[in-house]
């Protein structure tokens, strides 16, 4: 079990891709949201889209190995899920925010915790305007909250700045890789 987090813009997502691309022995646990579909994503494979009801019953009905609410969205890891992948024997990624990381630590000792450090505030900035999906307003709110996020990022048992793409995938390739 392998816990990867990191505050938006960081490469996290890619980097993910790109291990799970690379090996077709680890498994990604889709997580539900709350959030609204953006228009290239899709159902069951990038997230579970739920409305906030369906959320809070989920919560109640102790489905959710974690939860947390992050940017006003909901977003969670089913037990359910995770065992099925852990019943595999495969690898499996949770992409989640640190908040969901705790709670996880908590839960199964055993896992593997990661955090995605971006080079610099400036370049994390740079990233989050590169992708032209988000207001000014939103980036503001984005780096202030990235803040927070990589103050918990000592709580991980690796960090792993992404600088250069290529460099910080062998990092992660390294942790993923048994140690014998």
């Amino acid at each position: 079990m392998f816990v990867i987090a990191a505050p938006s813009g960081a490469g996290k997502t890619s980097l993910v891709k790109a291990l799970l691309d690379a090996n077709a022995s680890r498994s990604f646990s889709v997580s539900t949201t709350t959030r609204r579909k953006r228009p290239a994503e899709v159902e069951g494979s990038d997230y579970h889209f739920v409305d906030e009801q369906t959320f809070r019953r989920m919560v109640d009905a102790d489905a959710f190995l974690e939860y947390a609410q992050v940017f006003d969205n909901w977003y969670g890891t089913t037990r359910d899920a995770v065992e099925q992948l852990r019943n595999t024997g495969h690898d499996v990624i949770l992409e989640i925010d640190w908040q969901g990381a705790r709670q996880v630590r908590e839960r199964l000792p055993d896992c593997t915790s990661i955090f995605i450090l971006p080079p610099s505030r400036a370049e994390l900035e740079r990233r989050l305007r590169s992708r032209a999906q988000d207001s000014d307003e939103v980036i503001a709110r984005r780096l202030r909250d990235a803040d927070a996020d990589i103050a918990h990022s000592s709580e991980f048992d690796h960090v792993v700045v992404n600088d250069r793409f290529e460099d910080a995938l062998a990092e992660l390739e390294r942790i993923f890789r048994p140690q014998n």
